[in-house]
């Protein structure tokens, strides 16, 4: 398990379109679908980290505690599934069912969505405001597998309550850290080596 930083992707950086396959209704998922909502967080995960088990059932909570207000919400995996086949489709519509995620979790096979969005690690957060620029990137929380810190999703809920309220986002923000995204072989973005 490669202990990796998310890259801390700009502060205005618009969202990448993305149109990826919903691994529970095998829908496309496109940046469009969420045009009418104020917020929207883009998540990066993998069904096998340590880092993403760790928060998984705030993952789930922050799916349904926001389920009613004016933010959109979708997953994206994007692990080299020959690697690591626990990452495949059938592998994350089972989390997400499991999990009973009420948000879109997509597989990006291609790798690409991963790499516009200069994702690193999983879990890796991406907040876009109405506008859909980037306002927050970086950690759920300061808890970590192993440490003795509970999982209150405390830093992104407090970005994400801060947009719905037309309030302004703490720019200090801290990385997220997680397992490293599984690039397959020679696919390695470039934005690691600058």
């Amino acid at each position: 398990m490669a202990r990796t930083a998310s890259t801390m992707l700009d502060l205005g950086t618009s969202a990448p379109s993305f149109s990826l396959p919903d691994v529970v209704s095998g829908k496309q998922t496109h940046l469009s679908d969420f045009d009418s909502k104020k917020a929207l967080l883009v998540m990066f995960i993998s069904r096998h980290c340590p880092y993403v088990k760790h928060i998984v059932t705030q993952l789930a909570a922050l799916g349904n505690d926001y389920q009613t207000k004016d933010i959109g919400i979708v997953a994206i995996s994007a692990n080299d599934i020959d690697n690591y086949p626990d990452d495949a489709p059938d592998m994350l519509k089972q989390m997400a069912q499991d999990n009973q995620f009420s948000f879109p979790v997509c597989f990006d096979e291609t790798q690409q969505v991963a790499k516009d969005y200069s994702a690193a690690c999983t879990p890796d957060f991406f907040l876009f405001n109405s506008d859909r620029k980037l306002v927050y990137r970086g950690q759920l929380d300061a808890s970590r597998p192993g440490s003795d810190l509970p999982v209150t999703g405390t830093d992104l809920r407090a970005a994400i309550d801060a947009v719905l309220a037309d309030q302004p986002v703490p720019q200090k923000q801290m990385p997220s850290i997680g397992c490293n995204i599984k690039w397959k072989a020679g696919n390695e973005p470039n934005y690691f080596n600058t």
